[in-house]
């Protein structure tokens, strides 16, 4: 592709170009340039795009954007843009063709259960195969499949992977929208069919500062503002975050909403609420009549989640009979809930949660299927939004009897500053005496299972998909799940070092 040919497409400032340049590649990383790539100098929260210039040069890149001026006897063809990430959002579009456009693309947004639904969604509109999915537990273009590097990725990769899905033939998509990727313009220019708003709860605060803040970025999926309008929306009338964005739209979107907390107004609404170890059923009312539901996805929380994503089926044209028999199949989410049963006595679930609301909904599930103690194993992220720790504490001591705190991703923080973070939401001794610290995770999961007496329940929650752990610049394998499992077989294996 011509770079002359696409300047007209963005908000240029100055440009130095020897004659027509031709690149092959969109390059954001120095580290993967290639001969014949385009070059985008991004300056970010850690690293500054502009200092890796001169080694995407070396590297054999054609030309450089960068939001910088490099001046008139810079040796290299430059294009100077008021905005990087915008002018790269748009140049992945075009180098790509649009692929967007020949997709049906939801776009899902939401604090927590964003993988559920579009995962779910992804079952219940026909599947891998010709549904695509870009998540954060994996990404699907019909073909193949790839581990997901983050939830929502660069905007050239989020074109990238579309294109890969229409090549292979997917009819629709389904992408997971974070706060970070609208606010980084990374589904800048996405055509997306229906937009879907879950939930807003306090997280990412260490990026955004206030709720308000945060939340102002998730409502910007819903205004027209990234360079798109969406035909329809999906909304969530039980958070009243859900409720203003609905004001703020107000005829320019159709839209289709959902409560379960049976909200008279909602389209599709749950009442009749029957929560079991084995699985949910509710009664459903929407626009066609009402219908038993049941699945064996547990707790309240998922409720929601389900009612989501049948709103996104039927917005698509699938019956409700297709729609719920697809749902009893659906197998669940990897880290969500997940049961580990390695024969044990006592029960052990998997979770992501990591907020100080998703903790207290996965309590509330075990709540729902637990006569013994409930024992919550769970850590806060280093070098993140330090005020949701002493929720996260509160969370897990209102729906819990035994809390065992410890380590998380703790990056290149202090355990011991992260757990004085998380005594905070201690409110009395006796509340004091329920709480144990214990730095190493493998140690405090062991020490769990050491606690645990028939008809317990475990839950280690914040991590649940992930298979690592963060410290100090590195990544070392680490997954619940397994660690739990392994633990189980050897008969707990605590280390007494």
């Amino acid at each position: 592709m011509r770079l002359n040919d696409v300047l007209s497409e963005i908000d240029w400032v100055d440009q130095q170009l020897n004659g027509e340049v031709e690149f092959s590649a969109i390059i954001t990383d120095s580290r993967r340039a290639v001969p014949g790539g385009l070059f985008f100098a991004i300056s970010g929260s850690r690293e500054d795009g502009n200092t890796y210039v001169e080694e995407a040069m070396a590297r054999g890149v054609v030309a450089i954007i960068s939001e910088e001026p490099l001046g008139k006897h810079f040796p290299f063809n430059f294009v100077q843009v008021s905005d990087v990430r915008l002018a790269l959002a748009k140049i992945s579009k075009l180098f790509y063709a649009s692929p967007d456009e020949a997709l049906n693309i939801i776009g899902v947004t939401g604090t927590n259960g964003k993988t559920t639904v579009t995962m779910l969604g992804q079952h219940l509109l026909g599947g891998s195969q010709s549904v695509g999915l870009i998540g954060t537990i994996r990404y699907d273009i019909g073909n193949r499949t790839l581990p997901a590097h983050r939830t929502t990725p660069e905007s050239v990769d989020c074109f990238e992977l579309f294109s890969e899905m229409k090549a292979s033939n997917c009819t629709d998509a389904l992408i997971e929208v974070s706060s970070h990727g609208i606010d980084q313009k990374r589904v800048h220019f996405v055509q997306m069919d229906t937009v879907v708003f879950l939930n807003l709860s306090r997280d990412h605060i260490d990026y955004h500062k206030t709720l308000d803040a945060y939340f102002e970025v998730k409502q910007r999926l819903f205004t027209g503002v990234l360079g798109t309008k969406a035909k329809r929306a999906i909304v969530n009338l039980d958070c009243a975050y859900g409720q203003t964005i609905l004001e703020t739209i107000g005829s320019n979107l159709k839209c289709l909403t959902f409560s379960a907390d049976g909200h008279s107004s909602a389209d599709f609404k749950a009442t009749s609420i029957c929560l079991s170890a084995a699985g949910t059923s509710f009664e459903l009312s929407y626009p066609e009549g009402s219908i038993k539901v049941s699945y064996p996805l547990l707790g309240r929380h998922n409720v929601a989640n389900v009612l989501a994503a049948l709103a996104i089926g039927y917005a698509q044209g699938r019956s409700m009979d297709n729609l719920l028999a697809q749902l009893k199949s659906f197998s669940g989410v990897p880290g969500r809930m997940e049961r580990v049963d390695a024969g044990q006595d006592f029960n052990v679930l998997v979770d992501y949660a990591h907020t100080g609301d998703a903790i207290k909904h996965s309590g509330e599930v075990i709540q729902e299927f637990t006569d013994g103690q409930k024992i919550i194993v769970f850590g806060c992220g280093g070098n993140r939004d330090k005020g949701k720790r002493p929720l996260m504490m509160r969370a897990a001591l209102d729906t819990s009897d035994v809390v065992i705190a410890t380590s998380d991703n703790p990056r290149t923080e202090s355990i011991e500053a992260i757990f004085e973070d998380m005594k905070a939401g201690i409110e009395s001794e006796a509340e004091a005496k329920r709480v144990i610290f214990i730095k190493d995770r493998r140690n405090a999961i062991a020490y769990a299972f050491e606690l645990a007496k028939p008809k317990d329940c475990i839950l280690i929650a914040g991590k649940g998909h992930e298979m690592y752990q963060e410290l100090e610049g590195r990544m070392i394998p680490f997954d619940d799940r397994k660690i739990a499992k392994d633990l189980i077989e050897k008969r707990f294996g605590l280390d007494q070092q």
